[in-house]
């Protein structure tokens, strides 16, 4: 293939080198010159003939030659810069977020449990808004976000403020607990109360027992609570306790008569429980 290539080259510079220098100029005088008859005839006459004829020739050749190479380079590199860069893609637009998720940021900044803050009102994140309905003034439920909700958390300048006194309130609607500390939410945790058959009641007691850390329920094998708070007499007593895992903290009532808390919750409320602080259930679910 080289070879054949070379070759090509070859014979096309050889072609070009023929097309350029063919003038006639250099044979035709020479053959002019050698059968110009003898002076004695009319001289004048033949000698103006053969010297018009080479130099009109080549003088017509190579201007037409030269021409369109010169032309030729003059736009590629003036096309090429300015055509580049209107290529790039633009940017995608940033969207805007969603109203759910600026509900679900700051109910989350406020210390609602809305779980995972990305705009997706889960079951969860319905506990979280049923207990900003509650503490705004609003009507309680579990339902979806409304027009309503989104105007009244957007708009809010600052935290609901408590008008219970210091205590731990358990909502059985919401399924939630509030930690009220001086005119303050503490803590707003998630939790579950007695299942069918197994109710929470729904009454006002103190805390009468603290028992920290791990223990085995008195009434079900292999049954663990943690950090347990006994706020009823009632036999067995009831307790805020946690569970051997979050899991069963549902997002119903799902526990046998006590208040499920969520870990590490239940630790940190334990600490800052003493005895005789009044604990209220009250709600439907």
């Amino acid at each position: 293939m080289a070879g054949t290539v070379l070759l090509a080259a070859a014979l096309t510079g050889c072609s070009d080198v023929a097309a350029d220098s063919g003038t006639p100029s250099s044979p035709s005088t020479t053959a002019t010159t050698s059968s110009t008859p003898p002076p004695s005839a009319t001289p004048t006459a033949p000698t103006a003939t053969p010297t018009m004829t080479p130099t009109t020739t080549p003088t017509t050749t190579p201007s037409t030659t030269a021409t369109p190479p010169s032309a030729k380079p003059t736009p590629t590199p003036t096309t090429k810069p300015t055509a580049g860069k209107p290529t790039k893609p633009p940017k995608p637009p940033v969207k805007p977020a969603s109203q759910a998720l600026l509900v679900e940021r700051k109910l989350d900044s406020w210390g609602y449990p809305v779980g995972d803050v990305d705009g997706d009102i889960t079951k969860r994140a319905r506990q979280a808004l049923c207990a900003y309905r509650e503490t705004a003034g609003l009507p309680i439920s579990r339902g979806p976000l409304t027009a309503g909700d989104i105007k009244s958390v957007l708009s809010a300048t600052a935290k609901p403020v408590p008008t219970k006194s210091t205590g731990i309130y358990v909502n059985k609607t919401c399924q939630v607990l509030y930690q009220v500390v001086k005119n303050t939410y503490r803590r707003i945790v998630w939790v579950s109360t007695g299942g069918p058959g197994y109710e929470t009641p729904n009454r006002t007691g103190k805390v009468w027992r603290k028992w920290a850390g791990p223990h085995e329920s008195s009434l079900y094998d292999d049954a663990y609570m943690y950090d347990s708070i006994y706020f009823l007499k009632d036999r067995p007593g009831i307790a805020l306790h946690g569970s051997r895992v979050n899991s069963l903290i549902k997002t119903y009532p799902a526990s046998h008569r006590c208040v499920r808390v969520m870990r590490p919750q239940i630790h940190e409320i334990f600490a800052e429980t003493p005895i005789g602080t009044k604990v209220q259930v009250y709600g439907e679910y």
